[in-house]
């Protein structure tokens, strides 16, 4: 069976009598994204996500491909991962896991994914997802839970694969920003996702790849911090900060956007509650 393409096409979309240029950054058309910066306390994220996905009535699935060949060995069964969404009260659980995109491409391995109301990946190595799952079918049913109104969740790994340029992606190393992997499952268009931000003095690392791809819009998540993503607008939840990178500075004391000069490094912060809007690239305020 061919894998099924699902890339990005560079077009205009005509809505009425709005033209949309997909060089643009979009987020889901339907269904809720929930983006997280690593080190994700389930006291705080997991009874958001249960919330998105349909409270007890959600089926989701988690995936941790992201995951070393030795970490998923300390949990074969995955009863320890499945423990801690149980906590919670998640009763219809499914494991989704493989390392070959021709399973992955398979009406039976996608499944589950036809009912679920929730999707949880894991952290890791983003590349490991992409490997396993880019243009499959598996690709396709993440897009069709958002269609059917529901969530997909990520941290660490798990949030950077939402994206659709992958940073961090190369094989090598975690440290190399623009790699043998560029490709995200663009689950928001014409955006790079970075994360564990301040906790590892990121902050900076991001100039790297929206310098060399100019249309990208490049976010950037601290620990225990996270975006909930509603169509095109997102809001900040969490402990911490999320850096923008748009080539503006934003100032809430001073009610003010400055635009940034070619070859500026410059950032602002948001945090918990403020909100942004991606097709347009500025705060909410």
């Amino acid at each position: 069976m061919k894998r099924i393409l699902i890339g990005l096409v560079s077009l205009l979309v005509i809505t009425g009598t709005t033209i949309i240029s997909y060089s643009q950054t979009t987020g889901p058309e339907s269904g809720t994204l929930l983006i997280i910066g690593g080190n994700a306390k389930d006291t705080f994220f997991l009874p958001i996500f249960k919330d998105l996905a349909g409270g007890d009535q959600a089926e989701i699935v988690i995936i941790p491909t992201a995951r070393s060949e030795e970490n998923l060995s300390n949990d074969p069964d995955f009863s320890k991962l499945i423990s801690r969404f149980e906590k919670y009260n998640f009763k219809k659980i499914t494991i989704l896991h493989t390392r070959n995109p021709e399973e992955a491409n398979s009406p039976e391995f996608v499944e589950s994914l036809k009912t679920a109301t929730g999707i949880w990946l894991q952290g890791g190595r983003q590349w490991r997802l992409a490997d396993s799952y880019l243009n499959t079918l598996t690709h396709l049913e993440i897009y069709g839970v958002l269609h059917r109104g529901g969530v997909v969740a990520g941290t660490s790994a798990g949030a950077t694969i939402q994206g659709s340029y992958l940073a961090r992606g190369d094989t090598k190393a975690n440290t190399i920003m623009m790699g043998d992997h560029e490709e995200g499952l663009s689950l928001i268009k014409n955006i790079a996702i970075d994360q564990h931000l301040l906790a590892r003095n990121r902050h900076f690392d991001m100039f790297e790849i929206i310098n060399n791809k100019k249309e990208l819009l490049g976010i950037g998540l601290d620990e225990n911090t996270g975006i909930i993503v509603q169509g095109n607008n997102f809001e900040v939840v969490g402990d911490h900060y999320i850096a923008i990178y748009d080539r503006t500075r934003w100032s809430a004391e001073r009610d003010t956007v400055i635009k940034l000069d070619n070859g500026r490094k410059e950032f602002y912060f948001l945090k918990s509650g403020d909100k942004y809007d991606m097709l347009n690239r500025k705060v909410i305020e």
